[in-house]
């Protein structure tokens, strides 16, 4: 499956109702987004379990300031409705696989188990 595009309207329920979704932030004037671009694409075509959402920051500057995007392209990664993972800069197509993996094998239970531990 393709990319979607993501925006106000749409971000919370994509975000929500699915068990992982990858969030690209971008702009077309950036060449480091244009780059990372078909790396996104080809990664949403081979990973059709993984919601792959884009956000162009230009037209969504409520939603990418509310995301806290100082620099773009921007990856995040949800599982369960909870940000996982944030990064900026353009991953290389090796890494973004890696992100993928470590995403689908994060046993949430355990994160949240060892975040309570930390602060009791």
């Amino acid at each position: 499956m393709s990319a979607i595009e993501l925006g106000a309207a749409n971000f919370e329920t994509t975000i929500t109702e699915n068990p992982i979704v990858l969030v690209d932030f971008w702009a077309s004037w950036c060449g480091p987004c244009r780059q990372f671009a078909p790396i996104y694409e080809a990664a949403a075509q081979e990973h059709t379990d993984v919601v792959f959402g884009s956000i162009n920051t230009e037209e969504e500057q409520q939603l990418a300031s509310a995301a806290q995007i100082t620099s773009i392209p921007t990856l995040m990664a949800f599982k369960q409705g909870k940000l996982v993972f944030s990064q900026q800069g353009a991953l290389p197509a090796e890494a973004l696989e890696e992100l993928i993996t470590a995403v689908r094998d994060l046993d949430l239970a355990q994160v949240e188990e060892a975040t309570d531990e930390g602060t009791g």
